[in-house]
């Protein structure tokens, strides 16, 4: 168990310290907080030029939205930065848990994604007009560390496919850029078409933006707890089909010896 524990916390930290280059400020502001600052300010704006929801829609969707980018590209990042730089192999070739690894990886991401989510209900409660109760908070907190642990198992689905493609960002870009669209962000999802509405209702986000939105307005947990329990379902749902693909593709990669094919 000591060994389990010690894979999946002091692995994961070193992983993530080691994969992911833009750790200095310089680099991880522009990258994490910039661009999911000015994605909230477009949308809430562009909302109120075309008179077409309150700040509130735009800010509860997009701030819990943007958790996407790590728990989306932190995943992809994990998995496909390990064998751009070579060392997935050796790291397969462990006898260490495999959940130990992967789950190790994905906990810096999700937690990232909490803070870069903070961050946006942050940006429109001091730039917008986004005020909730502060009685709110807690359950707003739930509903995103839930939303985000789901989007962060997606991710993970994505990020298996490292293990086979040569870029694993030729799945993760329109995986992302169509969760946006897809999962009601910014388009309320009873206006879109059935079919695009049946795919939201399978995605991660889609019920979690629904439950904010309703806590925000004033719900209680009780009254979203379908819509929370739903967005959780998601999330072991992905988990488990990411695992299970990891097994499958590491063994295909045995067999087909792809791993260092680049």
């Amino acid at each position: 168990m000591n060994s389990w524990l010690r894979v999946f916390l002091v692995g994961g930290v070193i992983a993530y310290r080691g994969l992911f280059n833009w750790l200095r400020p310089a680099h991880y502001f522009p990258t994490m907080l910039g661009g999911p600052l000015f994605q909230i300010l477009f949308f809430a704006y562009l909302g109120r030029f075309a008179n077409a929801q309150s700040d509130e829609f735009y800010v509860v969707g997009n701030a819990v939205q943007i958790s996407a980018m790590a728990g989306v590209f932190g995943m992809a990042i994990t998995i496909g930065g390990e064998r751009w730089t070579q060392t997935l192999g050796p790291l397969l070739a462990t006898p260490a848990s495999r959940l130990a690894i992967f789950l190790g990886r994905a906990l810096p991401n999700l937690l990232q994604g909490v803070i870069v989510s903070t961050f946006g209900f942050c940006v429109g409660r001091l730039l917008l007009d986004f005020h909730p109760a502060l009685a709110s908070v807690p359950t707003l907190a739930l509903i995103v560390v839930t939303t985000v642990a789901s989007c962060t198992a997606f991710g993970m689905v994505i990020g298996a496919f490292g293990l086979r493609l040569r870029d694993s960002f030729m799945v993760a870009n329109p995986a992302y850029f169509l969760m946006l669209l897809f999962c009601g962000v910014n388009v309320p999802l009873d206006v879109l078409p059935d079919w695009m509405s049946a795919i939201s209702r399978c995605l991660p986000l889609t019920h979690g933006i629904a439950a904010a939105r309703e806590v925000a307005g004033g719900a209680s947990l009780g009254s979203v707890g379908g819509l929370l329990g739903t967005e959780a379902l998601i999330g072991l749902a992905y988990a488990v089909a990411a695992y299970l693909l990891l097994r499958f593709f590491e063994e295909e990669s045995r067999r087909r010896a792809t791993l260092d094919r680049m």
